[in-house]
């Protein structure tokens, strides 16, 4: 009877470390499709974008630097912190996808945390449109050939 008690515990054990493995792979490609198709429901106004620095002030500096290039003091021995301002999008580019990437985290072992239920969605999205400030500066169109 113990023998049967501790081989049950021990099937539990193995099962739950799976569930727990799993749980901090990459998304699956509908949460991807999702985070990708929100749409910020927040201009990119001058006011949104000050609010955002001051949201980044508060809790991104630390990591991601002043300027956002991944050099902050206060990142975890051997974590790098993505540079934002580079054209690289390691998590996705759109709004939608920065806006997730902040709210749940980037796994599988969490180097960046999950923002959610510390910052509100408004103040995530006012981060939003102050990151996109900090990036490469599109080109203007050149005229169109006649």
């Amino acid at each position: 009877m113990t023998r049967g008690i501790a081989a049950g515990f021990a099937m539990f054990c193995v099962m739950a470390m799976g569930a727990i493995g799993h749980a901090g792979q990459a998304k699956p490609p509908a949460a991807n499709a999702a985070a990708k198709a929100l749409k910020n429901p927040v201009p990119a106004n001058a006011a949104s974008v000050e609010a955002g620095k001051a949201v980044f002030a508060k809790y991104c500096r630390s990591c991601h630097g002043a300027e956002g290039k991944g050099d902050g003091a206060g990142a975890p021995k051997d974590v790098h912190p993505a540079n934002l301002t580079d054209a690289k999008w390691d998590h996705g580019s759109t709004d939608g996808e920065i806006f997730t990437t902040i709210k749940t985290g980037v796994g599988p072992k969490f180097d960046m945390d999950s923002w959610d239920g510390r910052i509100k969605d408004p103040d995530i999205w006012n981060l939003v449109n102050y990151i996109r400030t900090l990036g490469p500066k599109t080109a203007a169109k050149a005229p169109a050939k006649k």
